[in-house]
């Protein structure tokens, strides 16, 4: 049985009839010719979304990403490091003397998977440096992708690749030259390690990166530009800034530049935080309504669900596996 046939079969209640709703709702929506923003949130990458994820890109069934810095960089880690991944399955019972002596060998825990400091991070750090240089004195500026774009494509790792590069969605995404809106760079490893090179001189200063208000503006033009003939779907992997972000583009637009946009023209968050009063990650769709960025007619879902299950299951179902 098909993935696609096994999900239409099995989930028929409660989150996984959610399921099968909002992955037919995304179908129909790029059936219309609607475009897809995807926002992930959390460790997605350090999970290998990329698995999944990279063939929906390939499929131009994703035309945008917002992720936050961790997810850009953990792809790349992920790329060139993977064989020096540890895997921890017994993480809960792990006492605070054993996560110390992960500490010692460099290796960061994220639930159940230690990225290897050295194979990872300082094995590439060499090379973002050289182009922070490079950008710096030509007086060129980017946003953080863009970087990472630059990483990719002048082949400095492809030596280094310990994955089949179809599985890493940021090498799907720079084949596609898809947008990826960072907010919040500063908050990731390759930004701290940015600030870094900055405060001790190595770096004039930190004009290099475009900021995120300078995204927002960018952002702006990519969806009102995208949004002409058909609406911009919105599928959200978590919560926080990677979502709050991007979807405020369309009341920025309607009440701050005071011109006509469409609201976003389909809306699904795949999240474990529990609905609650004051959250952004549990806050329901409606709310966005009043905030003015979803409509009444916007197809809107909410799978209260871990991502890292649900996502491939919904990407497999999308792209009738």
């Amino acid at each position: 049985m098909a993935i696609k046939e096994f999900i239409r079969h099995h989930f028929r209640h409660f989150n996984a009839a959610v399921i099968v709703d909002a992955s037919d709702a995304y179908i129909a929506h790029l059936e219309r010719g609607g475009k897809m923003m995807v926002c992930m949130a959390g460790a997605m990458s350090t999970a290998e979304i990329g698995l999944s994820l990279a063939e929906m890109i390939r499929q131009k069934k994703v035309h945008a990403i917002t992720c936050t810095g961790a997810n850009l960089e953990e792809d790349i880690f992920n790329l060139v490091a993977h064989n020096h991944y540890l895997r921890v399955p017994h993480y809960r019972q792990l006492s605070a003397r054993e996560e110390t002596e992960l500490r010692a060998q460099g290796l960061n825990r994220v639930t159940d998977t230690c990225i290897p400091e050295d194979h990872a991070i300082r094995a590439i750090e060499h090379e973002v440096l050289e182009l922070w240089k490079k950008a710096d004195s030509e007086g060129q500026r980017y946003f953080p992708y863009e970087y990472m774009y630059q990483l990719i494509r002048s082949g400095a790792i492809a030596s280094s690749y310990q994955i089949d590069p179809k599985d890493s969605w940021l090498v799907a995404a720079a084949e596609q030259d898809l947008p990826i809106y960072t907010p919040g760079w500063e908050d990731s490893t390759l930004g701290n390690i940015f600030v870094s090179h900055v405060y001790t001189g190595e770096l004039s200063g930190y004009q290099i990166y475009k900021p995120g208000v300078e995204a927002m503006a960018h952002l702006i033009s990519w969806y009102k530009q995208n949004s002409k003939d058909e609406s911009i779907g919105f599928f959200q992997i978590g919560g926080g800034i990677a979502g709050d972000f991007p979807i405020c583009v369309v009341p920025l637009i309607h009440q701050d530049l005071q011109e006509p946009a469409r609201y976003w023209g389909y809306f699904c968050q795949i999240s474990d935080s529990t609905t609650s009063y004051g959250s952004y990650s549990g806050a329901v769709p409606n709310e966005k309504i009043t905030w003015g960025k979803l409509d009444e007619e916007t197809p809107r879902f909410v799978i209260e669900s871990d991502a890292s299950i649900v996502a491939p299951l919904m990407f497999a179902y999308i792209l009738g596996l």
